[in-house]
């Protein structure tokens, strides 16, 4: 059992989202690779602090190019929708923990690439808020 300072702790770090800001800039480190990555983590969090006091996105390891990438893995067929299950393995792929599970199109299984886009934005916009809005 979790003594009182450990409770602390961890309230802590889930109250400020300190374990998802470490696992995004790790993340981060890994994908790109920076020659001096300490510059890299400060500039990082510079723009996470900016993020932070303009209301705007912050930095994250996936943008909509990556986005079409990976549904059109997916549709390799050019039908132009996936099934529910291919969604929500795709969207956990990405990082995505609490998933939309009944997104436009789910009553057809066929959900659209516009649907797919828009989710995942949403999805990782929550998962890389690793800062409190003012």
């Amino acid at each position: 059992m979790a003594t009182q300072r450990e409770q602390d702790a961890a309230d802590y770090l889930k109250k400020h989202k300190i374990p998802e800001l470490v696992e995004n800039l790790t993340s981060m480190l890994f994908f790109y690779r920076p020659e001096k990555p300490r510059e890299f983590l400060a500039e990082q969090l510079e723009q996470l602090k900016i993020a932070q006091q303009s209301g705007t996105k912050g930095p994250n390891l996936f943008n909509k190019a990556n986005l079409d990438a990976v549904f059109g893995i997916l549709d390799p067929a050019d039908q132009k929708y996936i099934t529910l299950a291919q969604y929500k393995q795709a969207l956990t792929m990405l990082g995505i923990k609490d998933i939309n599970e009944c997104p436009e199109g789910v009553n057809k299984d066929r959900i659209s690439h516009e649907t797919f886009k828009r989710e995942a934005v949403e999805g990782l916009k929550r998962c890389s808020a690793t800062y409190e809005q003012l």
